[in-house]
């Protein structure tokens, strides 16, 4: 139900954690999202036309985790339960080459300004092959243009800065005042960290949204507005040109899938990390986690070994699947699975390295009144990406190309159109099927992790979706807002089991109850009988809302 507060002309729900519908849920990890993609279910649209309103407004409300000039993946879920995968991974500049970089003295592309602009943003390109889907397959109605409503309204009225990215920038303000004037201007209060709930306004991004709904999502990349952006993001130094921009499309890609339990996994194959989330989950029902305490050393232990084992394998094999030496198939294998379980030594923490590094992201679901269900996740990579606008379109770029490898023995390396390696990857469950689950989170290392930790509590120790989210986490490696690489758990867990796991050898360290350091995820299934359930994340500003 709509509360009595409004923004504007846009009512605003209340906030809850958990949503129950016999007629089609939500999910997003900021509530204008979530209130967006009711709002076009709630007016007669499907999931894939609520999950394109959610994703734009994310790109305005929520712009340090996502945004116009980012990536996207998509798992769309239909009736009959088969599931078709969407990759919306930019590829890299035809300027862009180890060379290019090693030239100018650097020994790797930097993490912010114009040269970590490198790619091109595939996340529109998405919105539009999921479109055109919804209306040739699943009889969509809803206008193009209408989904991006809400998040134009924003743009130009202003939404209150959140708590999310209100820490963010205190957080990273040194960077951020380095940042180019047009970032500073928007993003800044005179150089100074805005307010919760202070109003946030972006007229220039609010234009390019309007440019959006009436020349459509090709002008972003074969129009004006691509071209704009082309020359805007060079003029700063970016290797990107507007023949980047021209021949990218989004592409349609066979999800990947590995039993567990009495079901099956979907997630995304490379240049995500959706593999290694298969594979932790396969590793874990392997070595017996189901029957142990999802709170007590052991199953941390085992999960923990799990994943170290899964992250030297991702780290060496997954790139763009164009490039790749190895077949995701032969690390599905169950033979290969068996054969890695055996490796975990159920008393002894084994020796790990830095893994994959940070990353920002959002991930959102939709299940409508059909059933038929969307998981997307959605990113700029780092907080804010590259910092870069693209001229004066009010778009920031990502940097997501910064994760190239200029190591040509690296099956990461930079190669001019290719497509760099993915932590994103939005998963699903089916069971009988039919899709059971939806879910993700963002959190870069931490995906696979948290993944592992949802679909595990819900399908082998009977929690409740709320009760999955909401319960501690651990987390090995790096990953949002973080720099260290040791096992962290979240405060909740016994000072037990802490002290258990330090006797194995694992380097622990403690972290605050529902810090973001451990990602903001979400879930939705789908029970027996058709009922909707869905929850968000305490450590979001999102919600969880139904029909």
């Amino acid at each position: 139900m709509f509360s009595d507060r409004t923004l504007g002309n846009r009512p605003v729900f209340t906030p809850t954690l958990g949503a129950a519908s016999e007629h089609g849920v939500v999910s997003a990890p900021h509530i204008l999202a979530s209130q967006s993609g009711l709002r076009v279910l709630n007016n007669g649209g499907n999931a894939i036309e609520a999950a394109i309103a959610m994703a734009a407004t994310l790109s305005v409300v929520y712009p340090h985790m996502t945004g116009l000039g980012g990536d996207a993946f998509w798992l769309i879920g239909n009736i009959d339960g088969s599931v078709l995968g969407l990759d919306g991974a930019g590829t890299a500049a035809q300027l862009a080459s180890p060379e290019y970089y090693l030239a100018g003295g650097r020994q790797r592309i930097p993490e912010r300004g114009p040269l970590a602009a490198n790619t091109v943003a595939g996340a529109v390109s998405t919105w539009d092959a999921a479109y055109v889907h919804s209306r040739e397959r699943w009889g969509g109605t809803r206008n193009w243009g209408d989904l991006l409503d809400d998040a134009v309204w924003y743009a130009f009225n202003g939404c209150p800065v959140s708590r999310s990215l209100h820490f963010v920038l205190a957080d990273k303000l040194m960077e951020m005042v380095n940042a180019s004037p047009r970032f500073q201007a928007v993003f800044l209060a005179n150089g100074h960290t805005p307010d919760i709930g202070s109003t946030l306004r972006q007229c220039a991004l609010g234009e390019s949204l309007i440019q959006l709904q009436r020349s459509g999502a090709e002008d972003f990349y074969r129009g004006d507005l691509g071209a704009r952006m082309a020359r805007g993001l060079a003029e700063q130094g970016s290797p990107l040109s507007v023949q980047d921009f021209a021949i990218f499309n989004a592409r349609w890609v066979e999800p990947l899938r590995c039993s567990y339990g009495r079901g099956e996994l979907v997630n995304l194959p490379p240049p995500t990390q959706g593999l290694s989330s298969l594979m932790l989950l396969a590793l874990m029902e392997r070595t017996g986690t189901a029957g142990m305490d999802p709170f007590g050393a052991e199953y941390l232990h085992h999960a923990v070994e799990a994943t170290k084992l899964v992250f030297t394998l991702r780290d060496h094999y997954i790139a763009d699947p164009d490039y790749m030496s190895i077949s995701v198939n032969d690390l599905l294998a169950p033979d290969f699975l068996d054969g890695l379980a055996s490796r975990i030594d159920p008393g002894m923490a084994r020796s790990y390295g830095d893994g994959a590094g940070p990353g920002d992201t959002v991930w959102f679901g939709v299940a409508d009144r059909e059933g038929r269900t969307v998981s997307v996740i959605q990113s700029l990579y780092y907080e804010f990406g590259s910092t870069v606008m693209a001229g004066d379109t009010g778009i920031l770029w990502q940097n997501r190309g910064c994760s190239f490898s200029l190591d040509r023995g690296s099956a990461n390396v930079l190669v001019p159109r290719k497509r760099p390696f993915h932590t994103l990857n939005p998963a699903m469950y089916i069971k009988n099927g039919k899709i059971h689950l939806a879910y993700g989170t963002m959190g870069g290392e931490g995906q696979p992790q948290t993944q592992a930790a949802l679909a595990s509590r819900v399908l082998d120790h009977g929690m409740s979706l709320t009760e999955a989210i909401g319960s501690p986490r651990w987390l090995l490696g790096r990953t949002w807002g973080d720099v260290s690489s040791s096992l962290k758990l979240e405060r909740g867990y016994t000072a037990e089991a802490f002290y258990q796991l330090k006797m194995k050898g694992h380097p622990v360290e403690w972290v605050a109850k529902h810090s973001s350091v451990f990602g903001h995820a979400g879930m939705i299934r789908i029970g027996g009988d058709g009922a909707f359930e869905a929850a968000s994340d305490p450590r979001s500003d999102g919600a969880a809302l139904g029909l």
